[in-house]
């Protein structure tokens, strides 16, 4: 069983790919060179903090975070030039500059990565830098092509794609449905005990964390082909994964609510009704066409199981 993550801990059950790592090594070398050999002064480590923090695991997600770093290392600059210039490079000067970053950004509802650039910029700028307008306009200039390479790399070394994350999720969540639909035709068949009516909801209700990872992992496919050049031919993978999900969700939906009507109104004792046999038969059904859906449907040669309305007479008492 894995370990219940405490805020002492230091790693991570999740982390990017080697891929991801290699692209960011080499934005960040790739950076610091063109941007030393551009900007003439001291080291570039504006460009190259630029470039490993644009490199994100989508390319929407690496132009949304160069432009958020690039607008808040201006505003940093500029606000640490005008300090700097007014009451030069004291400790106290370094202190008020990150302060009144932070409250300008809070002032103007700006992200908490822009309003953390501003500070962080205010800082190296007063700490490391010399504060002349020649110096900031450099350090803007450094940012912008840190940025630049970022996304470039980020683009042109196998651009990323979460697509099979996407596809995992799907089917796991299929794949779980149409167990939870067994179990409960197991339960018509075989009346479980008290405990096994209790595992039987447990199970059921643990459908909806599944639902939910299978509906953010979407949510990341399809946030991974904006602006990527593979996403054109990928969409309509994604929007097929997207159409099962929407009819997984109601069912997952009904599927707690029968599962609670046998755990409420089961007993040990109960008479069996005789139509909860051919109520199991048509679950055992509806589970064999969960799993036909989707991108198993060309897969698989099987017709669907169901092929008309169950008829109930009236329920014994």
């Amino acid at each position: 069983m894995r370990p219940v993550p405490t805020a002492f801990d230091v790693r991570s059950a999740t982390r990017p790919s080697l891929l991801q790592v290699g692209k960011s090594a080499v934005a960040v070398a790739v950076a610091w060179l063109l941007a030393g050999w551009l900007v003439h002064g001291p080291a570039p480590v504006f460009a190259a903090i630029a470039a490993l923090l644009v490199v994100q695991p989508s390319l929407n997600q690496s132009v949304a975070r160069a432009i958020e770093r690039s607008v808040g290392v201006i505003a940093g600059v500029v606000l640490a030039s005008v300090l700097g210039i007014a009451f030069g490079r004291a400790t106290a000067v370094v202190l008020v500059a990150a302060a009144v970053g932070l409250l300008l950004a809070w002032s103007l509802r700006m992200t908490v990565g822009t309003a953390n650039q501003i500070a962080i910029s205010a800082i190296l700028v007063l700490s490391l830098g010399a504060t002349t307008p020649e110096y900031a306009v450099d350090r803007i200039i450094e940012t912008v092509i840190g940025a630049i390479v970022g996304i470039i790399a980020n683009l042109a070394i196998v651009p990323p794609v979460a697509l099979a994350p996407a596809r995992e999720q799907v089917r796991r969540l299929r794949e779980e449905l149409a167990l939870s639909f067994e179990r409960l035709a197991d339960a018509l068949d075989h009346p479980p005990t008290a405990a096994g009516r209790e595992e039987l909801m447990i199970g059921a209700r643990l459908l909806r964390p599944v639902q939910s990872r299978a509906s953010d992992a979407l949510a990341a496919a399809s946030e991974s082909l904006t602006f990527n050049p593979r996403g054109r031919s990928l969409r309509t993978q994604v929007a097929a994964l997207r159409d099962d999900l929407d009819v997984f969700t109601p069912i997952v939906t009904q599927l707690i609510g029968m599962t609670r009507a046998v755990y409420d109104h089961a007993s040990d004792d109960a008479t069996p009704d005789p139509a909860l046999p051919a109520i199991a038969v048509q679950l055992r059904r509806v589970a064999h066409d969960v799993r036909l859906t989707g991108e198993q449907a060309d897969a698989a040669p099987e017709e669907p199981a169901l092929t008309a309305p169950l008829e109930l007479v009236q329920p014994g008492p």
